[in-house]
């Protein structure tokens, strides 16, 4: 893995962090519904790990690379 990608790997998992902890601590000092966001959270895995699977479907299968 070059250092680019690393360097982007970590913005993105620091960005998710920082989001993971406002969350908690807005639900923690009842500003938001942890309920809600939760099964948002979840419903939203689900859609883009369809979107994935469908994508990762398309790749290997109907766009093969010929070498």
């Amino acid at each position: 893995m070059n250092l680019t990608a690393k360097r982007i790997t970590s913005y993105v998992l620091a960005a998710f962090v920082l989001v993971v902890t406002t969350t908690a601590i807005l639900a923690i000092w009842d500003v938001i519904s942890l309920e809600q966001v939760i099964k948002k959270v979840i419903t939203s895995l689900i859609v883009i790990f369809a979107a994935s699977v469908v994508t990762l479907f398309i790749f290997n299968v109907l766009i093969k690379d010929t070498k």
